[in-house]
């Protein structure tokens, strides 16, 4: 553990700590705010190509569902030749399903160690800092003469609720009521999770946040105000995408036509 714990400390947690001080130092008024919103921006950047990767997956997955769901229906009795079908379906998009999956370990490190970072407002562990960065003598805490990055602030914290709500309301949409007066085991635990996501989460959110230094809300709304913004992008160019495909002989009948010769 000890070894992991060095890689930790010296790939990602110093890189960004020293980020944010240097950063610090260089805007204007040494103001801590700014410096948290570039911070959290450059990386969001530098993993962009992952999370663009990821986004576009989920967005051509729900793009395709009516057809998935025909192949479900068609191979209902033959679950194996079910999940051919699908996977066959993916291929002819160009689709990765576990990519989404494999981001989310890759950044779940990248995210620790920002969160750690702002965790401590402007106590700077100095143990921490490379011989070339100082810690400014004078730093301004006060973002917009508003909310000090010290302290809590519950009007961030709400912020970061609602637009986390608004963020996972675009990733995650609505599933579609079913018809069925009986909706089976699958259908129910799909819309409870839906629930949960879309509005518990959020007000999870802003209690945790709440307990923590405005810094870390700021960076939590930053993040996800990209992240709203990404997604919108990505959703639009997506469907535009699926529809030109879909001007071409439609994949799943391809599919299932295949089955049947």
């Amino acid at each position: 553990m000890g070894f992991i714990a060095d890689i930790y400390y010296t790939i990602i947690f110093e890189p960004l700590l020293n980020g944010l001080v240097f950063l610090v130092n260089i805007i204007p008024f040494h103001d801590v705010g700014l410096a948290v919103i570039v911070l959290t921006l450059i990386v969001r950047f530098i993993t962009f190509p992952l999370n663009h990767k990821a986004i576009v997956t989920q967005t051509k997955i729900k793009q395709l569902e009516p057809e998935i769901k025909q192949l479900k229906e068609k191979f209902k009795k033959d679950s194996q030749e079910q999940a051919k079908k699908i996977m066959e379906l993916y291929k002819v998009h160009g689709i990765n399903p576990l990519s989404g999956f494999l981001t989310l370990i890759i950044q779940i490190p990248l995210i620790i160690a920002l969160y750690s970072v702002f965790r401590a407002g402007i106590n700077f562990d100095l143990s921490h800092l490379y011989s070339f960065i100082t810690v400014p003598e004078n730093i301004h805490t006060i973002f917009l003469g508003l909310f000090d990055m010290t302290q809590r602030s519950y009007v961030l914290a709400f912020l970061t609720g609602a637009s986390q709500f608004i963020q996972m309301r675009l990733a995650i949409p609505p599933i579609k009521k079913t018809t069925s007066s009986k909706p089976s085991f699958k259908e129910d635990f799909a819309r409870n999770m839906n629930i949960q996501m879309r509005y518990i989460m959020p007000i999870f959110i802003i209690f945790i946040v709440s307990r923590f230094t405005s810094a870390i809300a700021l960076y939590w709304t930053t993040m996800n105000i990209f992240a709203i913004i990404h997604e919108a992008i990505v959703r639009k160019k997506a469907k535009k995408i699926i529809s030109q495909k879909d001007g071409k002989p439609n994949s799943n009948n391809q599919i299932i036509n295949r089955s049947n010769a």
